[in-house]
């Protein structure tokens, strides 16, 4: 399955400004900032990568003229994993302060030590990408091509190197060695994290209730720790890259749930690969968990690639109405319910509730139609 990244670091540069590219490790940010830089053959460009010793030495001294002879005789400077260099935010701000003509390009694969270190230093310096496994609107593919691949999508995601992989067992391989290595490996090595075992049993509790509500407190009871313990873990999960939080949504009505979330992952393989589940789907009982995740994280694909505003939610009431998403894009509401192969009905009362929504089922049937429109495909 070929396929050809939409979101271009050409559009998201400006002057004065530190272009931070976030997303998960091997999601190709290293070959889109690549082929960008391989693009600017015009000018001279600098790249290297966070953990070269002698890039956090320089950075971590705090020295601002050798901080400034590094990116002196260039006009792109790019720091590839720059979340491992010490005080980088500050050191870019030296660079924007003393060179506002230069590009400066950082990419990480954790937002959490990234944004902590840039947060302060680059406020109103910075601009910010991220990048998500491949979208269906990427995949240089036929309409035919891609519902014939649907089951694959549904059962292995959409991470470069499972796409470009030849069979299922290789496709297995490369899930398995990406939880292990960039999930568990590196979540446990920030000091925050003391427990290999519970950070597993979170993150499998998380798998077996993609599409249902999250009680923290009930997977601290079932763990036997506590609440502020699950919420730190979750909190990590997320600026890493593993999990994406939904609240719920309300405006109108008391008994509208808003206090528990739910929790997306941010591929369906690795969401199969944490649970060691990559039967076919004749086989499983989750279909519609898998179907539910997919949608959900093809509609925030979409986003990110348009560069778009868009909220998303879920609606449920304390009687049990419910919608699986809610999304709100520039003040107009749109209520999706996720079925696998049937279509639903729009509940009655969120419509007499919020009546200037729309409602739409999104199944296997018209599904590329909401996130693949045809002249994306040409066919």
């Amino acid at each position: 399955m070929n396929f050809s990244r939409k979101q271009s670091i050409e559009k998201a540069t400006a002057p004065k400004r530190v272009l931070v590219i976030y997303g998960p490790r091997r999601v190709g940010k290293t070959t889109l900032l690549r082929s960008y830089l391989d693009s600017r053959k015009d000018r001279k460009t600098l790249s290297v990568v966070g953990d070269d010793f002698r890039v956090r030495e320089l950075f971590g001294r705090e020295v601002r003229e050798d901080i400034l002879d590094f990116a002196r005789p260039y006009d792109i400077v790019a720091i590839d994993e720059a979340q491992q260099v010490p005080s980088i935010g500050l050191g870019m701000k030296m660079l924007i302060d003393a060179f506002p003509e230069k590009e400066f390009i950082l990419t990480g694969s954790s937002s959490f030590e990234l944004s902590s270190e840039i947060g302060e230093p680059l406020t109103g310096r910075h601009f910010v990408m991220t990048l998500l496994p491949i979208a269906q609107s990427e995949m240089t593919a036929s309409r035919f091509e891609l519902v014939s691949g649907l089951e694959d999508f549904l059962v292995y995601g959409s991470y470069p190197d499972v796409l470009l992989a030849k069979s299922g067992a290789e496709k297995e391989r490369i899930l398995n060695e990406l939880v292990s290595s960039y999930l568990y490996r590196d979540i446990l090595a920030l000091d925050r994290i003391k427990s290999p075992d519970l950070l597993r049993d979170i993150v499998r509790m998380l798998a077996f209730q993609v599409g249902s509500e999250v009680s923290q407190n009930e997977i601290a009871v079932a763990l036997k720790t506590d609440t502020k313990t699950v919420g730190r873990y979750l909190d990590l999960l997320e600026k890493m890259f593993v999990i994406r939080r939904v609240r719920g949504f309300s405006r109108n009505l008391r008994n509208e749930i808003t206090k528990k979330a739910k929790y997306y992952f941010l591929d369906n393989g690795v969401r199969n690969a944490v649970i060691g589940q990559f039967g076919s789907l004749v086989s499983r009982n989750d279909v519609g968990q898998l179907w539910e995740n997919f949608v959900f994280m093809e509609l925030v694909k979409q986003n990110a690639i348009a560069d778009g505003s868009d909220a998303y939610y879920f609606w449920r009431t304390h009687t049990g109405k419910e919608v699986d998403i809610i999304r709100e894009f520039r003040g107009a509401l749109m209520a999706i319910e996720c079925k696998w192969s049937d279509l639903s009905k729009e509940p009655k009362l969120w419509k007499e509730t919020y009546p200037e929504s729309s409602f739409m089922t999104v199944n296997r049937k018209n599904y590329l139609d909401t996130l693949v429109p045809r002249e994306e495909t040409g066919n």
